[in-house]
């Protein structure tokens, strides 16, 4: 029984690291690009405001809404394209990610729209693997701590691998538990220390629609599918519900005129603002 569940868990634990490593991030669709002819037009015009008129036209017709620090739509220069909601730019990668969370070092991919469920499940199973080495290793702790076990190589695997696997538990589930909290909130890393910035300004909790709506967000609608590496997320990673945009529509909560449809409709006042330009830049 006991190596039934270890080869369970370790298929599991690779499945899911597999996932998460080559599952490759998805960039922003063809619409969200600059064509040629307003690439040009934006490219040969020196005047900022100009510029920001330019792209205010363009995302008219996207379903983008949300903004720069200083009320400008997200544009990458680098990829050339309008960004989508909770989308960004990934240094390492190179190209705008759809939801980016962060650049994983320990599965060297982007974590984003793609593969983040995976990312949560890897987490989830290692923290399950780890705990169940050292709940059967530790037995065998306990006899060599007692001074039952007399052989020297074996108490040397022993205490090492104990010590590995309840090191690798501890940090796992600090990271695993504050990756559950972003869920719960439907925030990305990204967002936890830069709230995303709306037409009536940043607000953390603009794509919070409550516990259980957050959850299927990320692992989908079926519930059989939330422990298995299998694409279940909601939506194709270009829009995303909104909690401000979703009272908008419902008079009883709040002045539909607050949101406009295109999103755009607002723009800020000011010559402090009307003198730069509105362009997102990200690292």
């Amino acid at each position: 029984a006991y190596l039934v569940v270890f080869h369970i868990l370790f298929v599991l634990f690779v499945w899911t690291y597999w996932k998460s490593v080559f599952t490759l991030p998805i960039q922003p669709g063809k619409k969200f690009h600059m064509s040629y002819a307003d690439q040009e037009r934006y490219e040969n015009e020196e005047r900022p405001e100009v510029q920001r008129q330019i792209l205010a036209e363009i995302a008219r017709k996207l379903p983008v809404y949300t903004r720069t620090g200083n009320g400008g739509i997200r544009f990458c220069d680098r990829c050339q394209l309008i960004k989508p909601d909770r989308c960004h730019h990934c240094s390492v990668c190179a190209m705008c990610v759809l939801k980016m969370d962060h650049h994983c070092p320990w599965v060297n991919n982007c974590i984003g729209f793609s593969n983040y469920k995976f990312f949560l499940l890897f987490l989830a199973y290692s923290l399950l693997y780890c705990l169940y080495i050292a709940a059967t290793v530790f037995k065998y702790f306990i006899k060599y701590w007692t001074g039952e076990l007399t052989n020297g190589r074996s108490k040397f695997h022993i205490l090492f691998l104990l010590f590995v696997a309840i090191m690798f538990f501890v940090s796992l589930m600090f990271l695993f538990g504050y990756h559950c909290w972003l869920v719960s909130r439907n925030r990305s890393t990204l967002e936890a220390f830069s709230a995303p910035v709306f037409q009536n300004g940043p607000d953390k909790n603009g794509f919070n629609l409550g516990f259980v709506k957050n959850l299927q967000q990320v692992f989908g609608e079926e519930k059989k599918l939330w422990l298995l590496p299998i694409a279940s997320s909601q939506g194709d990673g270009h829009f995303f519900p909104m909690r401000a945009l979703s009272e908008a529509r419902n008079p009883l909560l709040t002045n539909e005129e607050q949101w406009e449809e295109d999103g755009i409709d607002e723009e800020p006042q000011g010559s402090g603002e009307a003198s730069s330009l509105a362009i997102e830049r990200e690292t």
